[in-house]
């Protein structure tokens, strides 16, 4: 592991406009530098890089974040990959973490078994072309599946000897123990009065599941024989090395197509993918032997956000496709469906029509989610109305997973108009079924969570980086807040000057122990926290709760974020927002003195900052009292007595007259 302080160390000394300039050709404008998005085609420069803030920020795609944040979106590297990438770059040098002695064995079981795992692999291949039972009985069957020795070495296929002991046996002769072997999941011990360890898979033909740097995880062993007692396929048990859930079958041969493609296509077997890739698309990949999982899309993340589902056209394929489209919107991912004739799947009808047929099909018959599962739920649906409302609900909920604000418009659009349902309707229902989405994390996220702040370094960099969700302040996303959040702008605004000031300080009158007017200095975070917690306001947003209770808790330890606490936070979906929030496309341009001699004050101005906040502050209240007014004048519709209506008179004549005294402190007009 990379010990925090060395994480810190590392963040330190990186500069950010080094680290970008690498890869994009950036220009000097003002305090930063700008170029052209390397995340999206663009022609107008609209990526820019702040080395003050350690950012980057696109105000084209919304993509944002630190510089890890950068390597790991344009080079797919993992969190302590893109970490060691800059320890290298600046001469850091990384000390592990000193191991325990349980650690230490840990990671001497992990080597051996990658190692005896690579030695399979290659011993089964080997079998296959020089063994007389493996060109005879496993060649033989891939010859007849169509597949080239081209393909067949690229994904390391092999065979299996059909004797009980043979491969075990052999390990062992080379060297390797056999709790190893039992371990990695090769060979099975048998215990009872006689001890026997045997070969797991025995007579199979071998697919070796390699992970995306290329080591071999563990296997899946086709039997070639028609017994109805022998499993079809039998898969490596998970070990240290392998889990399936979190392994993906073609990543290694498919990621470089799937990133250059920005494209990847998802398949249920593994023959599947080795077929695709023969017939030439490159960029397929499977699940291994599990349904998808949150943890394998992720992994599909670091590549493309852009899948496309080529399962089979019976009714399991069908089931299997709608359960991994609300998966995968759930994380943030853009969904097609080609589903294939019945009795046919991608490696069989690769063979019937060939590599062009193939390919074509794929291209002409590639639908978005929601053309497919509203299609599929109407069929059932037929003409039962109670059916057809139950469609539309679940229609709903899974449009309501699309981050995208233009993607989930056209989808409620689509959708409205397949079901003949007002597209106002689906739009309120996507709505609210958002809150509801977005309410339930926050509280699961805050159940039973003690209040304390949070490290004020990123995790030890053996921890992965989840970034689970599309933030729901990326551009498009926060354009649809603004649709029902109410108070979105001005909350957002309190968290933009706690996130560019909050560890600035500004002067503020007071009263001397004689009751003398004096001036007193002030963090800009505590004025904050201090008046969000007297007027007992809280944040509509989840967001911006989970960023206003870490500064409240750090407060309450008697100190303030770092700099870059929220830049570097652990958490994918604080360090867009924080990106997004301390980035401007704007800056003030030294023309205007020098041509007009007009002086723009400084946004970092203590004056500036000051009268900032005490407006965004007010500007947040009116908006709560509104909110308040509204509610009040909402429930004595339907007061349920005279002295409940009473009391809401009173309250709502109270907050009016609070209002009135905020809009003459903000020079408004109040009617």
């Amino acid at each position: 592991m990379i010990p925090p302080d060395t994480v810190q160390k590392i963040l330190d000394a990186t500069r950010i406009e080094e680290v970008v300039s690498e890869f994009v050709s950036l220009h000097r404008r003002g305090a930063s530098y700008w170029g052209c998005c390397p995340f999206h085609n663009e022609k107008t420069p609209s990526f820019s890089v702040s080395p003050s803030r350690g950012i980057f920020k696109c105000f084209g795609c919304g993509e944002g974040g630190n510089a890890v944040h950068f390597l790991m979106k344009h080079e797919h590297f993992s969190y302590p990959d893109a970490l060691r990438f800059l320890a290298n770059k600046y001469g850091i040098e990384i000390k592990e973490k000193e191991l325990t002695d349980e650690e230490r064995q840990a990671q001497t079981e992990r080597d051996t078994l990658f190692h005896v795992s690579e030695f399979a692999q290659k011993h089964f291949a080997d079998l296959l072309y020089n063994n007389e039972d493996g060109r005879n009985i496993g060649l033989a069957y891939f010859y007849e599946r169509q597949l080239s020795d081209d393909i067949i070495k690229k994904f390391g296929l092999g065979y299996c000897l059909d004797e009980w002991e043979a491969f075990t046996k052999y390990a062992i002769s080379q060297g390797y123990s056999e709790d190893a072997l039992v371990k990695s999941g090769l060979s099975i011990m048998k215990e009872g009065s006689e001890k026997r360890i045997y070969d797991r898979f025995r007579g199979r033909v071998m697919f070796p599941i390699f992970n995306a740097s290329g080591r071999v995880l563990g296997f899946s062993g086709r039997v070639l024989t028609s017994e109805k007692t022998s499993a079809k396929y039998v898969n490596s048990p998970d070990s240290e090395i392998y889990n399936k859930s979190n392994t993906l079958y073609g990543i290694y041969q498919a990621k470089s197509a799937i990133s250059r493609q920005d494209l990847c296509y998802l398949v249920e077997g593994n023959i599947d993918v080795i077929s695709m890739h023969q017939a030439g698309l490159e960029n397929t990949i499977a699940s291994c032997g599990t349904s998808l999982t949150k943890e394998q899309i992720r992994m599909i993340k670091r590549y493309t956000r852009n899948v496309t589902l080529m399962y089979d056209g019976d009714p399991p394929g069908v089931k299997a496709a709608i359960r991994a489209i609300d998966l995968l919107l759930g994380e943030g991912m853009r969904v097609r469906v080609v589903l294939f004739p019945d009795n046919d799947d991608p490696d069989s009808y690769a063979k019937k029509y060939g590599s062009e047929a193939i390919q074509n099909f794929v291209k002409d018959n590639a639908i978005d989610f929601v053309r497919f599962k509203t299609g599929i739920l109407l069929k059932d649906a037929g003409n039962d109305p109670l059916k057809i409302s139950q469609a539309a609900s679940e229609m709903v909920n899974t449009i309501a997973l699309v981050g995208d604000l233009m993607e989930r418009t056209e989808s409620v659009h689509e959708c409205a108009s397949m079901m003949r349902i007002s597209e106002d309707t689906i739009a309120q229902s996507v709505a609210k079924a958002i809150l509801r989405n977005k309410q339930k994390a926050y509280d699961e996220e805050h159940k039973n969570a003690e209040t304390a702040p949070q490290e004020t370094t990123p995790p030890p960099a053996d921890e992965t980086d989840s970034g689970t969700t599309t933030p729901i302040t990326s551009q498009s996303g926060n354009q649809f807040l603004q649709s029902f959040f109410p108070c979105e702008e001005q909350e957002k605004k309190i968290i933009e000057i706690l996130l560019s000031h909050g560890n600035d300080t500004i002067t503020q009158p007071a009263k001397d122990e004689d009751g003398k007017d004096i001036f007193e200095e002030y963090y800009v975070a505590t004025l904050v926290i201090s008046d969000i917690l007297n007027d007992n306001i809280k944040f509509d947003n989840p967001l911006y709760q989970s960023i206003f209770d870490e500064y409240e808790a750090f407060l309450k330890q008697g100190s303030l974020p770092p700099d870059q606490h929220f830049v570097n936070h652990p958490k994918e979906d604080i360090r867009l927002l924080a990106a997004t929030l301390l980035s401007q496309p704007y800056s003030i341009s030294e023309k205007w003195y020098e041509m007009y001699n007009i002086s723009t004050p400084s946004p970092d101005d203590p004056n500036v900052i000051a009268n900032d906040l005490h407006d965004s502050m007010l500007n947040l209240k009116m908006k709560k009292l509104e909110q308040k007014i509204t509610q009040a004048k909402e429930e004595l519709k339907t007061a349920p007595n005279d002295d409940e209506m009473m009391m809401l008179l009173a309250r709502i004549k109270q907050y009016e007259a609070v209002r009135m005294a905020i809009g003459k402190e903000l020079n408004r007009v109040i009617t």
